[in-house]
This record gives structure tokens, C-alpha cells and sequence, in this order.
């Protein structure tokens, strides 16, 4: 490959490594993704950087999915990794597989297969995934159809980006975000997350969201802060980020502490409580640190959560200040205001409530549809 390819290399489709629970031996894993933009060639990368030891990747492949777990024919390449089939992932690194030939349409979607031969705990992987995968017994990387033997898998494990060659030039948003951008209440298996939907606006995206994410404590997953030059300034074609995080950071600081229940779910969310001079503190950081880059960021306001559980007012009066900064500081490249496409004009602390999944908190598929069609594409490219 030429120096010139090399620095075409752009990421279409991403997701944030965390740890996960999930164990596997002796198995395939098969998962499902659709990717952005589109390209003429394609390589995948892995992640073991939770891991605590070595990973052995078997076998791979990739090819077009096909309704059901298959692969359509003539479609299905294999994957190297320095021209060998097999390779071992040190602990705490990723891998990038050799380059293939494989000409994408935009919003493709791919099956990649997996085969471990040996034990892997605490697996790098991503929780709550959005995209279909099965866990199969042995080696079944040659199969096309999803065989009977398949169960289905309850993280996305090890893959955590897909890179192209595109035919022309190609810029990449990346979403940094909590489980908003991460799309919880979406449908599964749909790509409806708003970074997927601003995807089929013709944009090559990147989703870094981690449900549960905070911007200055770690917890579910790296802190945004900790996770900035690995998920957004290292991704390959970047031209933009929207940084869609903090309300979490000043929702669990300001919850309301009474016993019970909402105790146990806050425990998992270790630091001081913060404040929203701190948050924006967070922001300047980000800010700072993406233009060092020549990278363009926009700030995305926090929008309302009134009706979980975990609201209080203490804590919209935050959020209500950090989206006064977003509005007026100038901070930020541009502003985008999901906080206005969500809220409830007669209840502004509220989400509209053809737009949440139920729980006043998540967009629901017309939520996220909302805010992907509310950004303006001239920000890009």
C-alpha cells in the first residue's frame, strides 16, 4: 500500500471500548454493523485494551449480512492480519487487520465473524449494543447461514471500528457522548441512534457514546476526558466532534439521596460531586485540546430529564446553566441546541412525550430521528 492510501484511510463506522463481563471460549462470535459512509476498500479494528491478557483471534472474516445472521455469497473476505490469518492481541492494545478489497455502498451493512480458540475474561467489548450479534460454538467463520447452535451475544465484543478507503474525499464526525448518543431506547437492530440517522444525511460518522458516561469521573466507562485522544483525536479522517455529554455528571451529583434503590444505581458512580463551573471547565479541556488539532467541535445543550428518577431540581438548575454557557460563550465552533428539539415548550425541565422511549430520560426512534434532522450539514465537510 502506498503512503498516499494510507492517508486516505477513513473511520465509517466506531464504538468506544469499555470492559465488559462477558467470557468466551472456544467460539465464534458473529456481529452485525452498519456502517456510514461508504468505500472501495475496508479494514477492521479490534480492541483488547481492557483486556488483562492476551487475546488469540482464530480466524476472521467480513462480508455483507444478509437478514438473519447469514452472509451474502461472494461477499465474504478474510480477514489478515500482517498477512497471517491467525494473530494474538496483546492486553491492553488494539490490532488493525490487513486492508481488503470490498467496494461499500454508504450504510452497508457488514458481518464480521470471529473465532476465538482460547479463553477470554474480561472482554474489551461495548455494552448495551444497538447492532444484532450471536455467540457460536467452534469455529463457524465459513458459515453463511447462521446456524441453529448460535445464541445471542449481550455486549459488542473486541470490534471497535470500521475504516474505508473512500472513492473521493471523506471528513468524519465523531459523537462523544453518553447513552443519548449511544442511542438507548432506539430499536434494536435498526440504526436509529441519531448519529446513524445523521448517517443516512450522507455523513461519515462515528459513534463514541458509552451509556452512563460521565465527562469528569470515570464509571461507565473512561471519563470523557480520559477517552478524548483515543476516541476522537486518533480517529483516522477526522474533520469534526459533537460533544454531547455532562448532564449525567450533574444529574448524579445533584440526585436526591434518600435510601433505597437509587442509592445502589448512584454507588456505581464513583468521584465528588461536581458542579456546572466544573463541567464547563470539562468543556474548555475538549475545546482546547480539539483545536490544538485543527479540529472543529460544537457543543450539543443538555437536554431535560424531569420524570426519572433520578431528576432534581438542584440538578436542572445546573443543566440549565451549562446550556447558558453553550448558548452564549462562543466557545464552541457551533451550537447545537438538542435541548431545544426535546423539551416540552410548556414544561421546558421536561422531554416532549412523543419524542422520549418511556422513561423521560431517552429518545425514542422519532427522539433521535428529531435531533439528527436539526443538525446543519454545512457544519461539515
Amino acid at each position: 500500500m502506498t503512503e498516499n492510501e494510507e492517508a486516505g484511510w477513513v473511520r465509517t463506522w466506531g464504538t468506544s471500548p469499555q470492559v465488559t463481563d462477558a467470557v468466551f471460549t472456544d467460539v465464534t462470535l458473529r456481529q452485525e454493523l452498519r456502517i456510514s459512509g461508504g468505500g472501495r476498500r475496508v479494514r477492521v479494528r479490534l480492541s483488547n485494551e481492557h483486556g488483562t491478557a492476551p487475546v488469540t483471534i482464530g480466524a476472521a472474516r467480513l462480508g455483507l449480512a444478509t437478514p438473519g445472521g447469514g452472509v451474502q455469497p461472494g461477499s465474504d473476505r478474510v480477514l489478515s492480519f500482517a498477512g497471517r490469518p491467525t494473530t494474538t492481541v496483546p492486553a491492553g492494545a488494539p490490532i488493525l487487520s490487513d486492508p481488503v478489497d470490498l467496494r461499500l455502498d454508504a450504510l452497508s451493512r457488514l458481518s464480521t465473524s470471529l473465532y476465538l480458540p482460547g479463553r477470554v475474561e474480561a472482554c474489551t467489548g461495548h455494552d448495551m449494543p444497538l447492532d444484532v450479534g450471536w455467540a457460536i460454538p467452534g469455529d463457524a467463520v465459513t458459515a453463511t447461514v447462521l446456524p441453529p447452535t448460535a445464541e445471542p451475544l449481550e455486549v459488542r465484543a473486541l470490534i471497535s471500528a470500521v475504516e474505508v478507503m473512500p472513492s473521493g474525499p471523506a471528513e468524519v464526525v465523531v459523537a462523544l457522548g453518553d447513552s443519548r448518543v449511544d442511542g438507548a431506547g432506539s430499536t434494536v437492530g435498526a440504526a436509529r441512534s441519531w448519529p446513524d440517522r445523521l448517517a443516512e444525511r450522507g455523513v461519515h460518522v462515528s459513534n463514541q457514546g458509552i451509556s452512563g458516561n460521565r465527562l469528569l469521573n470515570d464509571g461507565m466507562g473512561p471519563s470523557g476526558l480520559a477517552r478524548f485522544d483515543r476516541d476522537v483525536l486518533a480517529t483516522p479522517g477526522l474533520g469534526s466532534v459533537v460533544v454531547s455529554i455532562g448532564g449525567n455528571d450533574l444529574a448524579i451529583s445533584c440526585a436526591p439521596r434518600e435510601g433505597g434503590p437509587l442509592d445502589d444505581f448512584l454507588a456505581m458512580f464513583p468521584g465528588d460531586p461536581v458542579t456546572a463551573d466544573d463541567v464547563i471547565a470539562g468543556y474548555q479541556q475538549l475545546i482546547a485540546r480539539a483545536h490544538d488539532h485543527g479540529v472543529k467541535i460544537y457543543g450539543a445543550t443538555l437536554a431535560p430529564y424531569e420524570g426519572d428518577d433520578i431528576f432534581s431540581p438542584a440538578g436542572d438548575a445546573a443543566r440549565q446553566a451549562v446550556n447558558h454557557w453553550i448558548r452564549t460563550s462562543g466557545a464552541f465552533d457551533a451550537v447545537l441546541d438538542f435541548d431545544a428539539v426535546w423539551r416540552d415548550p410548556d414544561r421546558p425541565s421536561r422531554m416532549r412525550e412523543d419524542l422520549h422511549a418511556g422513561d423521560h430520560l431517552h429518545g425514542n426512534d422519532a427522539g433521535y430521528q428529531a435531533l439528527a434532522d436539526s443538525v446543519d450539514l454545512s457544519l461539515f465537510g
